[in-house]
Order: C-alpha cells, then structure tokens, then sequence
C-alpha cells in the first residue's frame, strides 16, 4: 500500500517533535471518531491514515527506546477500531488522549 501521507513520509516527518507528531495522529483519531457511524469511507480513510502515521513515528529513530509505548498505543487504537474491544477503550477516549500532545506541541 502506498504511503498516504507521502510528504510526511520522506523526511519531512523527522522535523517534527514527538508532541508534533502524536497530536498529528490525534487529529486522524478525532477524524475517525467524528466519521464513526456516519460515513465508513471516511471513518476507514482515517482510521487508515492514523495508522500510517503510527508506523511513520514508530520508524523514526529519535523515539526507539518509546516504541514500545508507541506500539501500545497503536495497539489500543487497532483494538478500538478493528478489534474486539479488548482493551474497552473508545475513539473519544483516545481523542483526550492524542489532544494533550496538540497542546503541549502548541506550547514548545
């Protein structure tokens, strides 16, 4: 699959902080949570799109010794999304959670 975020993908993405960066994937999961129900083509869109950005960041070599929280994250989302609600979280929750990062990078 190619990347959706291609722009992001090539390099671009590394200039950002990982506040910057986690309050990006946030905006997906408010975009999913917003679409959830609504319209599946847009939820899945953005569903898909957060995804990509999850695996951007987990990639990025700044952040290896937080991967494993990053892919815990990613995990509850795909769970959220696609699962059997085994962690029982919902995309509202996961919009709180994303939002403090979009704060805090608005800060620095």
């Amino acid at each position: 699959m190619p990347f959706l975020h291609t722009r992001l993908a090539s390099g671009r993405w590394g200039n950002l902080s990982l506040a910057e960066q986690l309050g990006n994937i946030g905006s997906e999961v408010s975009r999913a949570s917003k679409w959830q129900g609504k319209d599946e083509k847009l939820f899945l869109g953005a569903a898909w799109r957060a995804l990509e950005l999850f695996d951007i960041t987990l990639q990025d070599e700044r952040w290896k010794g937080r991967r494993k929280e990053l892919g815990r994250a990613r995990e509850v989302f795909c769970d959220t999304v696609f699962g059997k609600g085994e962690y029982k979280s919902s995309l509202k929750e996961l919009v709180r959670y994303f939002d403090q990062f979009a704060f805090m990078a608005r800060k620095i």
